[in-house]
């Protein structure tokens, strides 16, 4: 089952960080960095990081002379360790400190489950094997177990085995952060529950957030031998158990650790403590858990695989893209209040906030999870009170989300940032990305469009849309002498342009993808006029006081947004004054630097500005051609008077591809996305760029710090809706597939709006399949003719050749 398994085949200290982030097991709940067991954190190779879902706290720390405050995803106490002594030695067992004579590591996608195998020889030339096991329940999300086994191979005698509980831990996993205030934990209780139970319980010293630990280690010193008593060792911050055990040549030592966690955010509880304590007793052994596990897994495969007949390599990578998406969010996600982190439940990267990366990791779950996305729009909602302050702040109406979020709302951007290549802290404007808000609502009409939930568009969604289109409607400012609206002070999807050198002024004027973003939204929330009910209308322009010339407004700014372009061209301008910038020197550059490379940092230890160059860091305009189909957003801009042709698009296409620098793991995405049909070659040549960005860590180092969960879903949905062709509009689900030649067939099954369809495409046909067990009909476009599908029924469509790539 190579294409269900990541494998390491040899023990590399310096791929060590890598394979901790890869390796990372989670439930949605919580996720433990995939670390070896006796490892501590360091500064070189090892960083055994657990993260809770939602878990955040702030510190404050001095930068270049002022206080900032900073609020991170904590690091919470490392429930890992195991490790033994001989009784000669005063060192503990570290891999690094013997000689490795073999070693494989594989994470099995299909069970979730850790394993390692390593035979080794120490310095006094005993030779052993070591075995070990873990998980993170799936079936139960505040449940995690380990296996440990040693066997010795060419000795005897008495070993120290040490099974401990460690909260004695802060936030170092990102090299920048480590000069900021990094404690968060401050130590409530340790101790003992019973002859094989410690526990162990900690404090965020700002959230107030509490998280206990229970752990109950079971030794054996040989097969049908009951479990060992061991000794309590404390601390603050700590509690261990040591064992004394009789190792016999060739007979193993095995160990089980099963671990019961639980947070003063849990829902039906007393007191995280009480419950950890109680509940371990509870649960059963090692296999028995694991068992359970695997079923777990099994039922989201079952959903969520999509199988293509390619090279192992992409179906396996494909594999690893979708687990380590619902290890950051699964089922154990709903109730609890929580977004979706940018680098996952995997490191301390972005310190654990929530940007943009939804609009890439919801048209998957929208089609296989779609409650995830209904929970995880509700984390939005929720601090819609937050969103609608920061406006009022700034002067606007409406509701303006933050471009970093975490636990309440607010803004959690830094305002200042370490360039790492030149040592220096600098101001930081990315907070004017005000697009973030039309994303959300983008979020929000697409999982409509995939459920036709009608009830959250009613109550929910339309609430979210209109307080957007209010905050658009006061952003925007008319232009006396243009007759046009303008939006001034803002930074677009790129980053690296964040204002016009010298000029004093804060962030761009007219970036075209929000200004376009803005009329969409706009649109949607006029739309919404003729799809609820009028006393729900009137009940929402009551609570969010919207009057009738605010919808006059709406309806004026939707027809006349400035758009800006390159002269006379069909070239769209990234933003106004785009084309007085200088033209870029990228083959110097990429020679010395590679194509993914931080321009905004390279250039500005070398005493310049990005800002000064047609170079963007990744997709912003052509997040345009990325979002919306040709026909919508060619109907966008009929509306707004400008001549735009679908001949265009592959003008901009062009001509921005030959300036971004592809600084961010998403733009490849984009990137081939926007390229799948025109020249497939080029779009596969990106997509697989995109595809081992995080496996082989392209931008240098950054994969260990936290994968980048927005590229890797949104490397799945390529395969799910741009291969397929696959589009929502006007109440039909849209197919219209141009498979790459390197894929051979797709086969996947997708929810839309309660059916469950089956669609396997070759090059030749596409068949598709409407599963038993619901009673409407449901409404499939292929290749442009509409068809009505009742249930169980299954038709085959012949494609047309593919044209020339």
């Amino acid at each position: 089952m190579l294409d269900w398994s990541v494998v390491y085949e040899n023990w590399n200290p310096a791929e060590q960080p890598l394979r901790e982030a890869l390796c990372t097991l989670g439930n949605g709940y919580i996720a433990t960095r995939g670390a070896f067991e006796e490892a501590a954190a360091d500064e070189e190779f090892h960083y055994p990081g657990t993260y809770l879902a939602g878990g955040y706290n702030r510190l404050l720390s001095e930068v270049a002379g002022r206080e900032i405050s900073n609020e991170d995803l904590v690091n919470w106490p490392n429930w890992l360790p195991i490790s033994f002594r001989h009784k000669d030695a005063s060192s503990w067992f570290q891999l690094r400190e013997v000689e490795v004579i073999s070693f494989r590591q594989e994470l099995d996608l299909a069970k979730g489950l850790l394993e390692r195998r390593v035979r080794f020889r120490d310095t006094s030339s005993r030779e052993s094997d070591l075995v070990s096991r873990r998980f993170v329940s799936m079936a139960n999300p505040h449940v995690a177990a380990l296996e440990w086994e040693l066997t010795p191979l060419n000795w005897s005698g008495p070993v120290e085995l040490r099974a401990a509980l460690d909260g004695r831990v802060a936030n170092r996993g990102v090299a920048r952060y480590r000069a900021l205030a990094s404690q968060h934990l401050s130590p409530l209780k340790q101790g003992q529950q019973d002859d094989h139970t410690i526990f162990l319980e900690v404090q965020t010293n700002q959230s107030n957030l509490r998280m206990a630990q229970a752990a109950r280690t079971h030794v054996f010193a040989g097969p049908g031998s009951t479990p060992l008593e061991g000794a309590l060792q404390t601390e603050p911050g700590y509690a261990a158990q040591l064992f004394t055990v009789d190792c016999q040549q060739g007979k193993p030592v095995r160990v089980e650790k099963v671990v019961q966690l639980h947070t003063s955010r849990d829902k039906a509880i007393t007191e995280p403590l009480e419950e950890a304590c109680k509940n371990i007793g509870r649960q059963g052994n090692f296999a028995h858990l694991l068992g359970q596990h695997q079923l777990a897994w099994q039922r989201l495969w079952i959903r969520c695989d999509l199988e293509i007949a390619c090279n192992n390599q992409a179906q396996k990578i494909l594999r690893v893209h979708i687990f380590h998406l619902l290890q950051t969010v699964s089922s154990n996600t709903v109730g609890l209040d929580v977004g979706v982190p940018a680098r996952g439940l995997h490191g301390e990267a972005y310190r654990g906030h929530i940007f943009w990366d939804e609009l890439f990791i919801f048209p998957f779950l929208n089609l296989r999870l779609p409650e995830l996305t209904r929970e995880l729009l509700l984390y939005r909602f929720r601090r819609m009170p937050e969103a609608i302050f920061a406006a009022s702040q700034a002067g606007y109406r409406g509701a303006m989300f933050p471009w970093q979020s975490g636990s309440n709302g607010r803004e959690e951007t830094q305002v200042t940032h370490l360039n790492p290549q030149s040592g220096r802290w600098l101001p930081d404007n990315t907070h004017l990305q005000r697009h973030i808000s039309a994303a959300i609502a983008y979020n929000v009409w697409q999982y409509y469009q995939a459920t036709e939930d009608m009830e959250f568009l009613t109550f929910v969604g339309a609430e979210m849309i209109f307080s957007i289109a209010l905050f658009w409607s006061s952003i925007a400012v008319l232009n006396q002498d243009t007759g046009r609206y303008e939006i001034h002070k803002v930074v677009g999807p790129d980053e690296y342009h964040t204002d016009y050198p010298g000029s004093g002024e804060e962030g761009l004027r007219n970036n075209a993808y929000t200004n376009v973003m803005a009329v969409w939204v706009i649109q949607r929330a006029l739309q919404l006029f003729q799809m609820l009910d009028d006393s729900r209308l009137q009940e929402l322009f009551q609570k969010r006081n919207i009057s009738e010339a605010d919808i006059q407004r709406w309806g004026d700014i939707s027809k006349r947004m400035y758009i800006p372009f390159i002269g006379q061209s069909n070239i769209i301008a990234q933003f106004d004054g785009y084309d007085q910038l200088q033209e870029f020197p990228w083959r110097e550059y990429t020679e010395k630097y590679g194509e993914s490379m931080r321009l905004d940092r390279i250039l500005e230890s070398e005493g310049d500005n990005v800002n000064k160059y047609k170079a963007s860091k990744q997709a912003d305009v052509i997040m345009l051609f990325y979002l919306f189909s040709a026909q919508e957003l060619l109907h966008i801009f009929e509306l707004l008077q400008y001549k735009f042709s679908a001949e265009a698009i592959a003008e901009n296409i062009a001509y921005y591809e030959q300036r971004t620098s592809h600084g961010s793991t998403l733009s490849k995405v984009v990137h081939a996305w926007v390229l799948a049909r025109s020249d497939r070659k080029r779009a596969w040549r990106n997509f697989e760029t995109a595809l081992v960005s995080d496996m082989e860590d392209v931008q240098g180092g950054t994969t260990a710090e936290g994968i980048h969960l927005g590229a890797m879903a949104g490397t799945v949905d390529l395969v799910q809706r741009g291969f397929m062709g696959l589009e929502i509009r006007d109440d039909v689900l849209w197919l219209d597939p141009a498979l790459p030649d390197e894929i051979g067939s797709l086969h996947f099954q997708l929810r839309y709006r309660s059916h469950w369809i089956s669609l396997h495409c070759t090059h030749e046909t596409l068949r598709v399949t409407i599963d038993i067990g619901w009673f409407k009909e449901v409404k499939i476009g292929v290749l442009g003719q509409v068809y009505t599908f009742l249930t169980g029924e299954q038709r085959e469509f012949a494609l047309p050749k593919n044209p020339a790539s």
